[in-house]
């Protein structure tokens, strides 16, 4: 299995999605206002990755306020007893109405429209009675400052939720918030993150890997 020592002066985060819920197999959105349970598949992906990466030596769990991202790590902090942060500021955005819709033409029409006005640029445009990108990103640098004043060590592990989880990255990375799509995602995917002391921004060392889902849960 994976083992892993960061040297000193670098900072590093592994940073995933929850595993699949029953909404995410059926193409429903949940947004920070459905608290959604893993499903099966869900939480054997949480298995394989704790499986893959339970020798790393994480000093440290942050999760969202939503139980998905819980059940995702518990291996990490219910079986390894890693110290665990909830951070609400971490919770994926909020899409109002559209959430917990049954998929339709109409929806998907919306949820384009929303998209294609941020990266068009227009990061204050949301969702009837939901919540712009810039909103979002906004209490991730609150969320992140957060993290930075725990001082836990390195490496970090955070699971939140895929358009949250594009934003942060842009957060992390310096990139302009309107090209978050740049950042593909699946569930329980990683992202690996490096900064050295005498940089502003993380790099991307790890992208999108899915490696540990095509191992068998033990």
């Amino acid at each position: 299995m994976v083992q892993n020592s960061t040297p000193d002066g670098i900072k590093t985060i592994y940073l995933i999605r929850h595993g699949q819920t029953d909404f995410n197999k059926k193409g429903i959105v949940q947004g920070s206002g459905i608290d959604s349970e893993l499903n099966e598949t869900g939480y054997r992906q949480g298995t394989q990755f704790f499986n893959h990466y339970k020798n790393t030596g994480f000093k440290h769990v942050f999760t969202s306020a939503l139980k998905r991202t819980h059940q995702t790590v518990e291996g990490f902090t219910r079986d390894l007893n890693i110290p665990h942060t909830i951070l609400p500021e971490l919770n994926e955005i909020n899409w109002g109405d559209m959430e917990g819709a049954v998929p339709s033409e109409e929806s998907t029409a919306l949820f384009l429209e929303v998209i294609n006005a941020w990266k068009n640029g227009d990061l204050t445009y949301n969702a009837h009675n939901g919540e712009s990108a810039l909103a979002m990103y906004e209490r991730q640098v609150g969320g992140l400052q957060k993290i930075q004043e725990i001082e836990a060590g390195s490496p970090l592990l955070i699971c939140m939720h895929g358009r949250a989880m594009r934003s942060f990255i842009c957060l992390l990375t310096g990139t302009p918030l309107e090209n978050m799509d740049e950042f593909e995602h699946g569930n329980v995917c990683l992202y690996i993150l490096e900064k050295h002391a005498d940089q502003l921004h993380y790099s991307i060392t790890e992208r999108n890997s899915r490696i540990h889902l095509h191992e068998n849960v033990s």
